[in-house]
């Protein structure tokens, strides 16, 4: 299967291939990243429609290299990505945090939302089940020091603001960029952690694997 890796930050790169090796190490897989697109997103204060012709270009190009499923590791583009899921119907367009919201939705009824990219804490809670009570949390200055290459710093600060969210059942980390801090949060607030890339590759493994001997 070839699956295709869509990015807004280099960040995700790493995370996402590690989740790969280690739960489904058989995918052939094929990165595209636009470092643009979060710059743009911030500097225009919102998605536009020139924005949605970007993504729909960007699955256009994964369509045609033959790719099995394309998968966005960019959590706040949402309404883009359903637009190119709606474009390349029936093959597999999952939005970065769709698996992990399943997930989430399904193990507790009250969830912490650590982000460390603002724009993802307007755009990803409309896509829980209203069932769900989220409890954002941003982690100030966390990608800011990825930006400057200090992931020690991120994970420190990751660790730092999740211990706010020790009321809660769950935590769910946003940004891919983050799964490498999963088990220190998981460590100092005492409760279960779910990542995107690990809920995405095993998400993404069910869908292909389906009907395959």
């Amino acid at each position: 299967m070839r699956i295709t890796l869509i990015h807004a930050l280099k960040h995700s790169i790493v995370p996402i291939e590690a989740s790969f090796v280690r739960l489904w190490p058989e995918a052939r897989l094929m990165n595209l990243l636009d470092d643009s697109l979060s710059a743009d997103l911030a500097r225009d204060g919102g998605l536009t429609d020139a924005m949605t012709e970007r993504f729909l270009r960007l699955g256009r190009y994964a369509a045609g290299t033959g790719s099995d499923a394309i998968l966005f590791t960019c959590s706040a583009f949402g309404p883009c990505i359903e637009a190119v899921a709606r474009a390349h119907a029936p093959m597999p367009v999952l939005k970065p945090n769709e698996a992990m919201i399943e997930q989430a939705a399904a193990r507790g009824r009250k969830v912490g939302l650590l982000s460390t990219f603002a724009p993802t804490l307007a755009s990803m809670p409309p896509e829980f089940p209203p069932s769900i009570e989220l409890m954002p949390k941003l982690v100030e200055g966390g990608l800011a020091a990825l930006d400057r290459g200090d992931r020690a710093s991120h994970d420190r600060l990751v660790v730092e603001a999740s211990k706010d969210l020790r009321d809660c059942d769950l935590i769910a980390l946003a940004q891919y960029s983050m799964a490498p801090a999963a088990d220190r949060v998981a460590e100092v607030t005492g409760r279960p952690v779910l990542t995107t890339p690990d809920s995405a590759v095993l998400k993404l493994k069910g869908m292909l694997s389906a009907g395959r001997p």
